[in-house]
């Protein structure tokens, strides 16, 4: 879940960002799963992302990737940069060693309760909002050999 969230989140400006995990967490937009999608239901509101039919609505990991967030805002006004220009440059989900409890069954048997923990890296870079078209260049239209011989047969002719 944490993966498909995060992917969603990549490259996307801090704002925006936490717009969409609470609106993530209150059922309003979607995330798309894209790698990790079996017995997924399919979804009308994926139809904005254009990528697959498939998602949900991860609660709790969008919750800790809000705080995340909100972590990293605060650590970029104490550096003294400009909040309003960050944007998720990088982030990755990688898995953490398993907590391994136990659950009691029925006639006297154990199974394992483990639980699935997992590690955020998130790196978040100052980008211009606006970046100026370049100018166009002209650039000389490709002809075949065989249509530079028909033409200086033309002109001798």
């Amino acid at each position: 879940n944490t993966r498909e969230t995060a992917k969603t989140l990549k490259n996307m400006h801090i704002h925006k960002a936490m717009r969409f995990l609470t609106d993530v967490m209150n059922k309003k937009q979607i995330v798309p799963y894209r790698r990790f999608k079996g017995d997924v239901g399919r979804k009308a509101q994926c139809k904005n992302h254009k990528i697959t039919t498939q998602g949900r609505w991860p609660k709790k990991s969008a919750e800790f990737l809000l705080q995340l967030l909100k972590n990293a805002e605060s650590n970029a006004t104490v550096k003294g940069l400009d909040v309003d220009s960050l944007v998720v440059d990088h982030i990755q989900v990688n898995q953490a060693t398993r907590i391994r409890r136990r659950t009691y069954r029925a006639h006297g048997r154990i199974n394992p309760y483990m639980s699935s923990p997992c590690h955020i890296e998130m790196i978040l870079t100052e980008r211009e909002q606006i970046v100026p078209k370049g100018e166009e260049v002209e650039t000389k239209k490709k002809v075949s050999k065989k249509k530079l011989a028909r033409q200086k047969l033309m002109q001798r002719d």
